[in-house]
């Protein structure tokens, strides 16, 4: 983070998902920076020069009759910058094996160290969904996989993949900020053999992986199950979250339909993480979906 100075902004919301994702998402929009998840909703960061008085007039979500949400913001002067983020950023311990920090946490002693500098982008290990598929990856066997993170965010799933011994990885986001934080911390992490890609699954164009990883949302993963299939080694497994408990009968339906096999799923305050097994491409067309209004 830079010495620049930055406004805080407060966001209490009500409920608190998946109305703070939407919210960060859209504030990532208007140039805030970086954000951190509270029991109440979420604090957001930008920088002093971005700032204009009329910034959030645009944010559908705060004229979103489903959700309510109150702020307030100040500024914080620039020698307390740095000691403001480093107090809101908690390193994440999940199990006994792995760490997701960042950079000035103290270096822990656990087989996997991820060091992450977030910035905008998703996957810290805070949100129930990336700690789920932090789970999933700690208990699956990489040696010697190929494997595909798709919505990749900070890259920290792919990371954990390296450390775990796959040989070959591509991270795929379609959001530049993601693209290019996860090419910072692939680095960081010294993970050189993770391949990062900006676009969408328009990009798995002949090709194969033992594992592809995918947390992303409900919608986009019901679309692009077909696609993930395809590129899909006979005997692999897919690793899917960004969804609640009650949309696991629809996306199973859908992944049955391609050929895969339920395994387990973790939870996590209505969150999921799931596993399938590949067993078969029955190779036929699953159509596309239409969404109603109020699918996110």
């Amino acid at each position: 983070m830079s010495n620049s100075i930055y406004l805080e902004y407060n966001f209490k919301v009500t409920p608190v998902q998946p109305a703070s994702d939407i919210l960060i998402a859209e504030l990532g929009e208007v140039q805030f920076e970086s954000f951190v998840e509270t029991e109440e909703g979420v604090q957001a960061y930008i920088k002093k020069e971005d700032w204009y008085p009329t910034i959030l007039d645009d944010l559908q979500i705060l004229t979103n009759p489903l959700f309510s949400i109150d702020y307030d913001y100040s500024e914080i002067e620039q020698e307390n910058w740095n000691a403001t983020w480093e107090s809101n950023f908690n390193a994440i311990q999940v199990g006994q094996q792995c760490v997701v920090r960042a950079p000035f946490h103290e270096k822990p002693k656990v087989e996997y160290d991820i060091v992450i500098e977030p910035k905008m982008s998703f996957g810290t290990g805070h949100h129930e969904t990336t700690y789920m598929m932090l789970q999933h990856l700690l208990d699956h066997d990489f040696v010697g996989k190929s494997v595909l993170d798709m919505g990749s965010g900070t890259g920290v799933l792919s990371i954990l993949a390296a450390m775990k011994g796959a040989v070959a990885i591509d991270a795929i986001d379609i959001d530049n900020w993601c693209y290019l934080n996860a090419k910072e911390n692939v680095e960081r992490n010294n993970c050189n053999h993770i391949n990062v890609y900006e676009g969408t699954a328009d990009l798995l164009v002949d090709q194969k992986y033992d594992i592809i990883i995918a947390n992303i949302n409900r919608n986009i993963l019901l679309e692009d199950i077909p696609t993930y299939v395809k590129c899909l080694n006979k005997g692999g497994f897919l690793f899917l979250s960004g969804f609640y408990k009650e949309d696991i009968p629809q996306i199973s339906e859908r992944c049955r339909m391609a050929g895969l096999k339920f395994e387990k799923n973790l939870e996590k305050n209505n969150w999921v993480a799931v596993k399938y097994e590949f067993y078969e491409y029955k190779g036929k067309s699953l159509g596309r979906i239409t969404f109603g209004r109020g699918d996110c």
